[in-house]
This record gives structure tokens, sequence and C-alpha cells, in this order.
């Protein structure tokens, strides 16, 4: 691995926020492109890490992409349950891809969740059209739990995001 996994610093908040904000831009993956109010939370990498635990992957002194842990169903959980972890907002700059840092940021999150007292699961929810993403999930042993599938937008009636767990 030509890269470390660690916690992200303030100085690279920005960073961080911009990568998330341009492979969700890049990748097609916000209904409403770049006037989509989602692309102000992929920005928002402060706010995040004061709720939850930012992780980068890291090399030559930049950053390659990142992670939002949510330990115990914190602020930050959307589908997470009393002694579940979460896994939120993964981006791997465009340029950076294909390095395994996608898959060893999602492999931090899964030992970091390990290390929860009472932690028993991790959840994630994805878009159907994030198929690198499913491939990562499916190689580490997380498995499809459709019956966890939501709507974060109920008005539009094509957004429904995936859900996966791991039970450790």
């Amino acid at each position: 691995m030509d890269f470390v996994i660690r916690r992200a610093t303030a100085e690279e908040y920005d960073t961080l926020g911009e990568i998330t904000a341009q492979a969700y831009l890049r990748d097609g993956l916000l209904d409403f492109g770049g006037d989509d109010a989602y692309l102000h939370e992929l920005r928002a990498v402060a706010k995040r890490a004061d709720a939850a635990e930012v992780l980068v992957a890291a090399a030559d002194g930049g950053v390659l992409g990142g992670v939002t842990f949510v330990p115990g169903g914190g602020p930050m959980a959307d589908i997470a349950r009393p002694g579940e972890a979460e896994i939120r907002m993964l981006a791997v700059a465009r340029e950076a891809r294909g390095r395994g840092a996608g898959e060893a940021l999602v492999r931090a999150c899964v030992d970091r969740a390990r290390s929860v007292p009472g932690c028993a699961r991790v959840v994630l929810s994805t878009q159907r059209t994030m198929h690198s993403a499913h491939r990562i999930y499916a190689r580490l042993g997380f498995t499809r739990t459709p019956d966890r599938d939501w709507n974060p937008l109920p008005e539009l009636d094509d957004l429904t995001l995936l859900a996966y767990e791991l039970t450790l």
C-alpha cells in the first residue's frame, strides 16, 4: 500500500470536502447536479468531524479520499440502530482510484467498529449505481439488507438507497 489511513486533520477538511463533492458530481450521484442540497453536506467535513470520525487515505502529503465512520449510532447516523456503527460518504478522488484506497478506508471502519464496545454490526447505505463500492462491500463480507433500504427524499420515488450490513 502506498498510502496510509488515518484521521483527517482540520487542514485537510476543505480538500476532502471537495474530493467528496466532485466524486458524487462526476459520478452522477446527485439528482440535482451542482444545485443539489446534499452537495453542501458532502463538503461540510468539519461538521462531520465534530459528530463522527473522519478518516482519510493519504499519500505524498496529499489526500486520496476519505470516509465518515459513525460509531454507535451517533448523530451522523442514517440507518444505524443500537449496537451498530455506520459508514458514510466514502469517496476517492478520480485520479487516485484503482489503488485500493476505497477498500482500505472501509476496512479501517470495520476495524474501528470492532473496537467499539457493544458494536455487533457495521451498516451503510449506497446508491444503486455505485457498482465499484458494491464490489468492495461484497469482497469484505457485507450483505444486502433490502428490508433496510430507504429513501432520504420521499418526494422522489426513484431515490431508494440500498442498505448493506456486516456482522462483526
